[in-house]
């Protein structure tokens, strides 16, 4: 009985001191880093890196420094063209949406005096179904990358029409930049697997790419209102922006193929194999562009970027003399850099101006959407701009898109 008493009291006690103690409470808290990563970690990186031999990135380039270059654009602005202003592609390889998306804007603006901001990324992600359809229909004999050549937006526009920005933007989640490296990977991935596992269902197969596309870039309007009128991406082509794209034409210059011909423009971003190309000998293909400029159209334009005498520091294109001089570009030099592959086709840009310099050469000035051209200040009117000597664009710029009443003299010409 006493050793009853004596539990019971215990008991009685022990509850008295837990209903006298405080409750704690606990709570997730994200990690912060303390001493052992500020301090100690950080002098461990800090002397590892000290003692680390990096390579240092040199690269050829030409002096440029002695030239008086006409990288300004008020040396332009008498003879350049509207163009909206300069947007970037971001971590893309749709230079060839931007810039011939730019170009029909002008375009727009030239025939109907609006200015218009379309949608590049409405293009790109029609593009991709179309890529994604051959690629299945040739059970994988097709290129499926990020490129394209300019005609493509006119093919894809018959197909599925066009779309403004502030409809289809293509970014989400509130970035500012456009990046397609892990969309196109899954994508990339996802028609691999086709290939091993033989399923060519091409609805089923659409289906997935598109929810791909949805999840990285949103889902495309099929209806939207302009100036408080509701339009399909078709009718806003017709009807709004008013363009036709069986009235633009591609030009070309290059001595492997026949010249007065349509011929194929064999690179990598043909990739349904075009045969449309004009192909002219590069006399009048300059002589088109010079005068082309001068009545008032722009064009958009493609070729290599990858020369020495391509600065992105101070934004020109020229070709240095220890390349080879003036007076020798002619279709064979140029001829001779595409078959051995020093000159690539690998980037889309819009011309949307000139300077006549001191010694009677056109410069173009040039609208671009890639990062080379943004090395300076943003707030700079040169900022998104390059300025290409009529030499480059001789040696190096391979074909332009443009409207056909420009080049109608070329297209005479042809049987």
């Amino acid at each position: 009985m006493k050793k009853i008493l004596i539990v019971l009291m215990a008991v009685a006690v022990s509850s008295s001191v837990f209903a006298q103690q405080k409750q704690d409470k606990s709570k997730f808290k994200e990690y912060e880093p303390g001493y052992y990563q500020n301090s100690i970690l950080k002098d461990i990186r800090m002397v590892d890196a000290q003692l680390e031999k990096k390579a240092v990135d040199k690269r050829f380039f030409m002096d440029q420094s002695s030239y008086d270059l006409p990288n300004k654009i008020e040396l332009y602005k008498d003879n350049t063209e509207w163009a909206y202003p300069t947007i970037s592609q971001g971590n893309t390889g749709t230079c060839w949406c931007f810039s011939t998306t730019s170009f029909y804007e002008s375009e727009v603006y030239r025939l109907h005096k609006k200015k218009v901001d379309i949608s590049e990324l409405y293009t790109v992600y029609c593009e991709y179904i179309e890529k994604a359809r051959r690629f299945i229909q040739e059970r994988g004999d097709s290129m499926f990358g990020q490129g394209a050549e300019g005609n493509s937006v006119a093919r894809m526009w018959k197909i599925y029409g066009a779309c403004p920005q502030s409809a289809y933007t293509g970014l989400l989640n509130g970035r500012k930049f456009h990046t397609h490296e892990k969309m196109y990977t899954e994508m990339m991935a996802f028609l691999n697997g086709l290939k091993k596992s033989n399923a060519w269902n091409e609805e089923e197969a659409l289906a997935t790419i598109k929810s791909i596309m949805d999840h990285y870039m949103g889902t495309p309007p099929t209806k939207f209102t302009v100036e408080g009128k509701e339009y399909t991406p078709k009718t806003y082509l017709k009807d709004y922006l008013k363009l036709n794209p069986d009235d633009y034409v591609e030009i070309l210059s290059y001595k492997q193929e026949p010249y007065w011909k349509q011929v194929e423009y064999k690179v990598p971003d043909n990739w349904w194999h075009s045969e449309e190309y004009y192909n002219v000998p590069l006399d009048e293909y300059m002589e088109s562009i010079k005068k082309a400029i001068r009545k008032g159209y722009t064009m958009s334009i493609g070729g290599d970027v990858s020369e020495a005498g391509f600065l992105r520091t101070t934004n020109c294109a020229m070709v240095p003399s220890f390349d080879i001089p003036s007076a020798y570009i002619n279709e064979d030099a140029r001829q001779f850099r595409f078959s051995n592959g020093s000159t690539t086709d690998d980037h889309g840009m819009h011309l949307v101006g000139y300077y006549v310099d001191k010694e009677g050469k056109d410069w173009y000035l040039i609208k671009d959407s890639s990062s080379g051209s943004r090395n300076i200040d943003e707030n700079s009117a040169e900022f998104g701009y390059y300025f290409f000597h009529e030499d480059y664009v001789k040696l190096k710029m391979m074909g332009y898109t443009i409207h056909k009443d420009a080049v109608k003299d070329l297209l005479k010409k042809f049987k």
